[in-house]
């Protein structure tokens, strides 16, 4: 292929890319919005984060409409934003937080949920997923999202821990205005909220750590190597009892490969002995899971 047919591929990549990244932010925040109009506003819960602080000017001032309230909370922000994430996820984040006021605006779908605890599951399973889908793609919604990220490139602090605990202060101290029964069926929305977007963001690529330590390690390692295509590193180890030395292969495999690794190492030696650990992030080419920010 000549320079003009390279090009002309990598400018088609560019485009695919930009058009998923606008789809999942665009399904993203009109699922938030969804929860937001159609059950979070009706059962009067209160949120985190400035979504969270613009519902609770909303409800104590119902001339001021939501959706600004969100946009001109979010200025600061974005203002902590510019200096500490990548150019590229900053300007995906303006995009994803004026979608998101606009979807506040003007999607108003009704769910009849009268009872609040169904009503506060379904709104976090939808918030959750949808916060979870813009944050897949290259962006965010703004809001919470940016600190969130922010905590994660620098410190490894799971999106969800960040939200639930950030939230937990907020609503506790939202308690002293509103009922402690709207707090805690809050709380719920704020949790099913947290767990959900984990699951989005790295449930879906979680990658394992497995320890095995087998007599027969050679055989086993060339197995993972060439049916799985997956590096093995190895280990040198001392029996505590023993004193034996001892050979120890360690290897990272995703959710859908642990099953075949079990499975080779059982087959070829059954009194082996594995050690299964979960990571919180895998950086590396062809099995890494650190989100794209």
């Amino acid at each position: 292929m000549d320079a003009n047919g390279k090009n002309h591929t990598r400018k088609f990549d560019i485009t695919v890319d930009i058009i998923k990244n606008l789809a999942l932010i665009s399904l993203g925040n009109t699922l938030i919005a969804m929860a937001v109009n159609g059950i979070v506003i009706p059962h009067q819960f209160l949120s985190g984060g400035v979504t969270g602080a613009a519902l609770l000017l909303h409800y104590l001032f119902s001339f001021l409409p939501l959706a600004p309230l969100y946009l001109l909370l979010n200025i600061p922000l974005f203002a902590i934003g510019w200096v500490f994430v990548g150019r590229r996820f900053f300007i995906y984040s303006i995009i994803g937080m004026l979608i998101l006021t606009g979807t506040l605006e003007w999607v108003h779908v009704s769910i009849p949920l009268e009872d609040k605890l169904l009503g506060a599951i379904f709104a976090g399973i939808l918030t959750g997923i949808g916060g979870g889908l813009t944050l897949r793609s290259r962006g965010s919604a703004g809001g919470l999202d940016i600190l969130s990220v922010i905590l994660l490139k620098r410190f490894s602090i799971a999106i969800g821990k960040t939200i639930l605990t950030i939230n937990a202060v907020v609503l506790t101290v939202t308690t002293l205005l509103f009922s402690l029964e709207t707090a805690l069926y809050s709380f719920i929305y704020i949790y099913i909220t947290a767990r959900m977007m984990d699951l989005v963001i790295t449930g879906l690529s979680k990658r394992k750590a497995v320890l095995i330590i087998s007599d027969r390690w050679a055989k086993i390692s060339e197995e993972i190597l060439h049916r799985m295509n997956r590096g093995v590193t190895l280990l040198h180890g001392q029996g505590g009892y023993s004193g034996k030395a001892e050979k120890i292969l360690y290897a990272i495999v995703s959710m859908r490969e642990l099953h075949r690794i079990k499975r080779i190492a059982q087959n070829i030696d059954p009194g082996s002995f594995l050690v299964v650990q979960d990571t919180l992030e895998v950086m590396g080419q062809g099995i890494g899971n650190q989100p794209h920010w």
